[in-house]
């Protein structure tokens, strides 16, 4: 890969908390990855043993669950709140401790893909399974003075939807001079300003259409009918433009030129053709900077997460598909790359499609948009992915929501620490992320969506490597009290804008309270420490996954996803034995993650959420 040819020399220096057991190699593991069937080190007993023996350490990072660090005591009991991630640090760096340019940490994921050879890597499973997709077909092209580059750059400028509306523009333009200059009845000897500006335009539409050539590539441009259609009335108005100001005698005797004017009303067929362009120009935009399949005559939001693992966004029709991907052509791209070897899972609780396009090979998850599964159902996921992939080596799975991007990515990830591919949920999560998203278009993060979303991923790494792939046991609480800090800000800035209610999801609502009607709760707001206080009043009996949601009357916070200002999901498993409580920071709640949302929730803002044992 071009961008590190520069460094043939550097070294990787994995440097892992457990690595002295890693180096051990353990493979006794009976973990074997899925997809290779490489064991996973990190899952012998004794990197169990010593993984134990690092959460008595009080120095060990922030727990990727909790956003805090655990507790102290010394029970041997395996409780899932107090489990500690290993840590994996990936650095690049020459042989005199110098640092590599921003570019190639920014595409650590990428380094993974490729160029292994030249490495010393420790981090067996990772490289290897990730090496395996160097060839990725939704690889966007490496940057620099080169022909896919530039053709590539040259195909978002013509699918731009700044650019095809432009077109569509003057083709309007274009046919009402056309009809003027025929109203017009000007002798055939004398040429008309509305022909020089006939052709003038003429000779742009000539321009964009061997633009499009160039871009396209010949195969792919001639492989639609709109693109062909397009080449034609173009080509012959070209004709018919300079022979109509040419005066040539011998079209005048054969009454030609009247016919040839005749014709240029054909253009008109091009505001449909320049409508497949805007849609497609559309699909571009929506999708914004996520990896997108333009090979093979397609061009797809669809991405190669793995050689094995799909991300996508809905498969539409109707409406939608005039922005989404087509589910016609998901379909065809499907059934012609990977012939009875997919298998579809939907995550969109809120629509679904004809199952018919895909043979019923669909399996359907209903997760509500920009919201978390349930761990059972990501269990059931995961379980359901490595049947099928199992069955045979040519398998896929296409995982999809609406978007391809936050439950798509939760469950991608999912499935990346269940197969073994990463250990660690961070990993998968920044991996996911780095291979969604398309760099060459924008530097936005196209990974998972929410913390809530990232914590759940989180909870997954703790089931798969600690409690044997199982739920944990039910681990009812109650909710006490909330204290927020960092409420200056924030609205009237005391609380007393405010209401929350506490849910699972799906309309099963299990307790609502409002601060300013003091309605099921007792209110305190410290304005000299900024400290609000609400204690709750016929406290619900939480078990399970539960979400709190905050929602205000004001109209100077900002409102995100489920149209409120902030929420967050958590499982009552992993709320810790000795504390009783949850502590969120600002970058830990979903929607104040968010900067645009930081001139009113500031940095000192905070969650803290108090529980009583509830049996």
């Amino acid at each position: 890969m071009k961008r590190y040819d520069n460094f043939t020399e550097d070294r990787i220096a994995v440097v892992d908390i457990v690595q002295t057991a890693a180096q051990s190699d353990q493979s006794q593991s009976s973990d074997m990855d899925v997809e290779q069937g490489f064991s996973n080190p990190l899952a012998s007993q004794e990197l169990q043993a010593h993984h134990s023996q690092i959460l008595e350490d009080h120095s060990a990072p922030l727990s990727a669950v909790n956003g805090h660090r655990p507790s102290n005591g010394t029970s041997n009991k395996v409780k899932t709140d107090n489990l500690e991630f290993d840590q994996i640090e990936v650095s690049l760096v020459d042989d005199a401790g110098a640092g590599v340019p921003d570019e190639v940490l920014v595409n650590a994921s990428d380094f993974f893909l490729e160029h292994n050879d030249n490495y010393n890597l420790t981090w067996r499973e990772a490289s290897h399974q990730i090496s395996e997709v160097a060839e990725d077909p939704s690889r966007p092209p490496i940057p620099g003075w080169n022909v896919p580059y530039c053709r590539w750059r040259l195909r978002r400028v013509i699918e731009s939807l700044f650019f095809r509306v432009l077109t569509l523009l003057l083709i309007v333009i274009d046919i009402i001079i056309v009809i003027l200059d025929l109203a017009s009845g000007k002798d055939f000897d004398e040429v008309s300003t509305y022909q020089i500006i006939d052709l003038i335009f003429t000779i742009y539409f000539v321009v964009e259409i061997f633009l499009r050539l160039i871009a396209l590539t010949q195969p792919v441009f001639f492989a639609t009918w709109y693109n062909v259609v397009d080449f034609a009335v173009v080509l012959i108005t070209l004709v018919i433009v300079i022979v109509g100001m040419t005066h040539n005698t011998w079209a005048e005797r054969l009454s030609l030129l009247t016919l040839l004017r005749l014709v240029r009303i054909f253009r008109l067929i091009r505001l449909y053709t320049e409508k497949q362009q805007i849609e497609t120009a559309a699909r571009q935009m929506v999708s914004q900077n996520k990896r997108r399949y333009q090979q093979n005559g397609f061009d797809l939001d669809l991405t190669y997460v793995t050689a094995r693992v799909i991300a996508t966004s809905f498969p539409s029709s109707g409406l939608w598909a005039w922005y989404r991907n087509p589910i016609s052509r998901v379909s065809k791209f499907l059934n012609i790359q990977h012939p009875d070897r997919y298998k579809i899972y939907n995550l969109c609780s809120e629509k679904t499609y004809d199952t018919e396009y895909f043979q019923h090979r669909v399996e359907r998850f209903m997760i509500d948009d920009h919201n978390v599964p349930s761990l059972q159902q990501m269990l059931d996921f995961a379980q359901s992915a490595k049947s099928w992939l199992n069955a045979n080596p040519e398998n896929v799975i296409v995982v999809h929501c609406k978007g391809g991007k936050g439950r798509t990515g939760t469950m991608i990830c999912v499935w990346l620490v269940e197969a073994g591919i990463f250990t660690s949920a961070n990993q998968s999560l920044e991996y996911f992320g780095q291979r969604r998203t398309d760099m060459n278009v924008s530097k936005k993060f196209q990974g998972v969506e929410t913390p809530s979303q990232s914590r759940y991923v989180g909870y997954y790494e703790v089931m798969k490597n600690h409690l044997g792939g199982q739920v944990p046991l039910s681990s009812p609480l109650l909710l006490k009290k909330i204290v927020i800090r960092g409420m200056m800000y924030v609205g009237e800035g005391n609380g007393d804008d405010f209401f929350f209610k506490v849910d699972q999801g799906n309309g099963k609502e299990l307790y609502s309270a409002h601060i300013g009607f003091r309605r099921n709760c007792h209110v305190s707001y410290n304005p000299e420490r900024d400290i609000l206080e609400i204690t709750t009043v016929n406290s619900p009996k939480l078990d399970g996954d539960v979400r709190v949601l905050f929602q205000t009357n004001s109209k100077t916070v900002p409102k995100g996803y489920e149209n409120c200002p902030f929420y967050f999901w958590f499982n009552t498993a992993f709320v810790a034995d000795t504390s009783r409580k949850l502590i969120l920071t600002r970058e830990q709640l979903d929607n104040p993650h968010k900067p645009k949302t930081w001139h009113c929730f500031r940095e000192t803002f905070q969650i803290e959420v108090f529980f009583a044992e509830g049996t």
